[in-house]
């Protein structure tokens, strides 16, 4: 039976490949607590589960795994629908974590970075990066009944948003990814997950009413 990426033993060997002094394990509850905090539906420890789970596929990509486990522990740490800096506000804290843990500083640094980077405004930089983003994106070449209980999650984390502004919003994101040359960085993740997200995206796009 495989280990539960969510268990501490997991958590502690991230912390300590990346040079950690202490792990602070009450601090990885605090991060679950987090992803249980309403109104999210999506951003949930389902979602990180399914991110760690990833991981081990496409660790070779990666040039420090462990980073990237981290990172993902930290990417959606803060997360407030309307508004647009909770990766900053992840980042910020991830690197504080990292200083307080007694983790060297170019890889608090680079977990800052690395978090920074799901904010998916631009192509990202590094081969941590991109695993990293593979990652969190994987959801989009997701199974189609896990892809059709994905949209109706994030439809909840934005119930506040009428519906005309949230088709507005949500159309504009979907046709953003589908006219990428690419969705995915690493060969492995658009072998996995590439043909079934344009399916997904072409679906949705057109659930929405426009022809993709």
């Amino acid at each position: 039976m495989a280990a539960d990426p969510l268990a501490s033993a997991g958590w502690r060997a991230a912390w300590q490949a990346c040079g950690a002094g202490c792990v602070d394990d009450a601090l990885r509850d605090v991060l679950l607590a987090c992803y249980e905090e309403p109104p999210r539906a999506y951003h949930t420890p389902q979602h990180l589960r399914e991110c760690l789970d990833l991981l081990p596929r496409l660790a070779r990509q990666a040039e420090h795994p462990a980073e990237v486990a981290l990172a993902l522990w930290f990417h959606d740490a803060i997360y407030t629908p309307e508004r647009h800096d909770s990766e900053a506000r992840s980042a910020a804290w991830a690197r504080s974590a990292a200083w307080a843990a007694g983790v060297p500083d170019e890889v608090s640094q680079r977990l800052h970075a690395l978090v920074m980077a799901t904010r998916h405004a631009a192509e990202p930089v590094g081969r941590d990066a991109c695993v990293l983003v593979d990652i969190d994106l994987a959801i989009l070449g997701a199974s189609r009944a896990r892809f059709d209980e994905y949209e109706r999650q994030v439809r909840i984390e934005y119930k506040r948003v009428d519906d005309e502004a949230f088709r507005a919003g949500r159309l504009r994101v979907l046709q953003q990814f589908l006219a990428r040359p690419r969705l995915y960085a690493t060969a492995p993740a658009r072998e996995l997950f590439e043909a079934q997200a344009r399916a997904n995206l072409r679906r949705s796009i057109a659930a929405l009413g426009v022809s993709a």
